[in-house]
């Protein structure tokens, strides 16, 4: 016989192994991840280097794991909103690199190039959730909003009622779905009509038809009723009971059983389903059950469910660059393009002789701003480095994006180009990103070709800060 005490004392022993396991494997489960390639840089002519060289190591390393997180944070936050509270960003998100980088995969040797800086290339997997976690907080403790605009999104509701009477779903309840809108107008979204948006887009279908105008079926075609579907299914039971004293008969209406479940239209997906089978309730009329079942039903969602799915954190499209002249003008190019922030990855898959170049490209960020975001931060901060328009935008569609490249130069003034020019990633980096990596006043030089208002930034900015230093000291003399 096993004693009693012997048998608890392995159920604790067994417990505390599973909850052991647990603690150990829930961050790999419980938070979602990344996969984001980046560029480090460092300026190895700065004074700190000369004393201690493993000191710039260390910086390079640090700065591109800093880069890693920074494309996880533009998955949530507008370019133009980090470069002008990039400060605040960086001692707030950037600088948690061991909370924020799940592993680092692969770490390049460190370079240093005829543009002035070296180099460093890293493969990582950060946190995503963890990001936006450090986002949000950071956004309640300075009262400003860094999480991106995903617009109004929009919304339908569906709720059918069934009893014993009524053998089909078709019956639906006005009174829960309204109960529900309001939950959901609540939170600021637009409610949707399924039925009003499929007969508009028959209707219209119906009529571009008739008229030839092809284009406009297509469109038509592709016209969606919602961002999000929620549909309910309530199970009654109707039963009757005598009252002893007087003996009254009374109906009384029981919910056996409700569901519900939400799919994301965007992606086809259900994102949320679940089952409830009430206990010990019973409603006068079917209208009171309905009503508490539109309120139980609003419960199980929030706004911050809804904003977690409108997220896209990145999707891949094929970059189709024309007129590039070698093979090794491709590699400089996926370069430059592992630096530039929206890129999370770069994969050169095909070059041609005929200077069709092919990428695989994984974009932070949804398709909502995709061609804003292409233009702004690819074919600018590109252009700049160049000092001229050597790209431009010949076609752009949801997964593929043409560029034209033109130059007059030839092979090896192009590759001088790339080489000595300073990174086009900061071509539009904020001036506290520029000072962090380029401390030499030569070096500092250099970036003022591709990003002349950061510079004149940092060096008002120092100005600023010597004569408020001589003023303090006399003052306190």
């Amino acid at each position: 016989m096993v004693k009693k005490s012997e048998v608890l004392a392995r159920r604790g022993l067994l417990l505390g192994v599973v909850c052991l396991l647990f603690s150990v494997l829930s961050p790999a489960f419980a938070q979602n991840t990344i996969m984001v390639t980046a560029e480090g840089l460092a300026d190895p002519n700065a004074e700190t280097y000369a004393r201690d060289k493993g000191l710039l190591i260390d910086d390079l390393r640090r700065d591109a794991r800093r880069q890693a997180i920074e494309k996880a944070v533009g998955v949530f936050v507008e370019g133009s909103t980090l470069v002008e509270n990039y400060t605040l960003i960086d001692d707030r998100v950037l600088s948690e690199t061991k909370g924020l980088i799940k592993r680092v995969i692969k770490e390049s040797k460190p370079w240093v190039a005829d543009d002035g800086f070296a180099h460093m290339m890293i493969k990582a997997e950060v946190y995503l959730t963890g990001v936006q976690d450090a986002l949000r907080t950071m956004s309640r403790q300075s009262r400003i909003s860094y999480i991106r605009d995903y617009g109004n999104p929009r919304i339908s509701v569906a709720v059918y009622a069934q009893d014993a009477d009524r053998g089909s779903w078709q019956t639906r309840s006005d009174i829960a779905e309204n109960l529900l809108k309001e939950r959901i107008l609540e939170f600021g979204y637009r409610v949707w009509s399924e039925d009003a948006t499929q007969a508009l887009k028959t209707e219209m279908m119906e009529s571009s038809a008739l008229s030839n105008q092809t284009q406009t079926t297509v469109s038509v075609s592709h016209l969606k009723a919602a961002d999000f579907s929620i549909l309910g299914r309530v199970r009654f039971d109707v039963r009757e009971v005598k009252l002893n004293s007087s003996g009254i008969r009374l109906k009384k209406h029981l919910i056996t059983s409700w569901t519900v479940k939400c799919v994301n239209n965007n992606t086809g997906e259900e994102i949320y389903f679940n089952n409830k089978v009430p206990r010990h309730n019973s409603w006068s009329t079917e209208d009171q059950a309905l009503e508490d079942v539109g309120r139980m039903i609003g419960q199980e969602f929030s706004k911050d469910f809804f904003e977690s799915h409108l997220v896209q954190p990145n999707h891949l499209f094929e970059l189709r660059v024309v007129g590039l002249p070698s093979y090794d003008i491709g590699v400089l190019l996926k370069k430059e393009m592992i630096g530039l922030r929206p890129f999370l990855d770069v994969s050169l898959r095909n070059y041609t002789t005929s200077g069709l170049t092919l990428y695989e490209v994984n974009f932070a960020g949804g398709q909502a701003d995709f061609a804003q975001t292409i233009n702004s931060a690819v074919i600018k901060p590109l252009n700049a480095k160049f000092g001229e328009n050597v790209y431009r935008v010949e076609s752009l569609t949801r997964d593929v994006v043409t560029l034209l490249f033109q130059s007059e130069k030839n092979q090896a003034e192009l590759v001088e180009e790339f080489n000595t020019k300073p990174p086009a990633s900061l071509a539009n980096a904020s001036p506290a990103r520029i000072a962090q990596v380029a401390q030499n006043d030569e070096t500092l030089k250099k970036v003022e070709a591709v990003n002349p208002a950061a510079v004149a930034f940092l060096e008002n900015t120092t100005d600023a800060g010597t004569n408020s230093a001589v003023m303090d000291e006399i003052n306190n003399f």
